[in-house]
């Protein structure tokens, strides 16, 4: 009976490897299309725009203070879910193929362990560095939109 289940257990992980690596790649796409997206941001700051939350503002002036905190979260939302998903999609990237390598080890089969390793190493790279351009985004553009709610309020004053 344990052995059964022991095998389903390998089996049912080795059926993940693929969506895993899957879901990696459109992080690692996202992630770059993320950063992509912040530079032209960056650079329409500096001419004065790029502030999506204050443009946002001026067509919903009676907004309240918590209705602009939850456009800004949605406005974070997708770049901080793939800054938290992107490790652990790693990390079970890694774990799978683990399995076949320790048992192609045993086999005497360097051939395979090596391939095994490196569909782990490669994947945890990718995630990893999605994680790291996602995490940058997030975190810049986190303190912009904490400007662009100052710049809103100091604009309430004045307009009161």
């Amino acid at each position: 009976m344990q052995l059964m289940i022991e095998t389903l257990m390998y089996q049912l992980g080795q059926v993940f490897l693929f969506p895993t690596l899957a879901v990696i790649t459109l992080l690692f796409l996202y992630s770059c299309y993320s950063l992509g997206g912040f530079a032209v941001q960056a650079w329409q700051r500096r001419a004065g725009g790029g502030r999506p939350l204050l443009s946002w503002w001026r067509s919903h002036r009676e907004a309240s203070d918590d209705e602009l905190d939850v456009r800004a979260h949605k406005l974070l939302e997708a770049a901080r879910i793939a800054t938290r998903v992107a490790p652990m999609m790693g990390l079970v990237a890694t774990m799978i193929p683990m399995g076949p390598a320790m048992k192609s080890l045993s086999d005497g089969n360097l051939d395979a362990v090596s391939a095994n390793l490196m569909v782990a190493f490669s994947a945890v790279i990718l995630a990893l560095i999605a994680a790291s351009f996602t995490f940058f985004v997030v975190n810049v553009r986190r303190r912009w939109l904490a400007e662009e709610i100052v710049e809103i309020a100091r604009l309430r004053r004045t307009e009161a």
